[in-house]
């Protein structure tokens, strides 16, 4: 069995961007499912991890739809 990536929509692209812009943020996912928005970062190793997640979720908050979840979180390094 293979997985076939789709390209996520045009919302959900724009909040990689945004979460990309946000300083510390070296890497970042997104993936969404049934009413749940899911935004993974890997931050700078200089950064504060409590302080990047939060600006990342002030960062995309406006493209939250209402009946919407979004949950935020780290990326594993493995």
């Amino acid at each position: 069995m293979t997985d076939i990536e789709t390209e996520p929509p045009p919302r959900l692209k724009r909040a990689v961007e945004l979460a990309y812009a946000v300083e510390g943020v070296v890497g970042a996912r997104v993936w969404q499912s049934d009413g749940i928005v899911a935004i993974g970062i890997r931050a700078a190793p200089s950064a504060s991890v409590s302080d990047v997640l939060r600006r990342v979720e002030q960062a995309v908050i406006a493209l939250r739809e209402p009946d919407e979840k979004w949950e935020f979180g780290l990326l594993d390094d493995g």
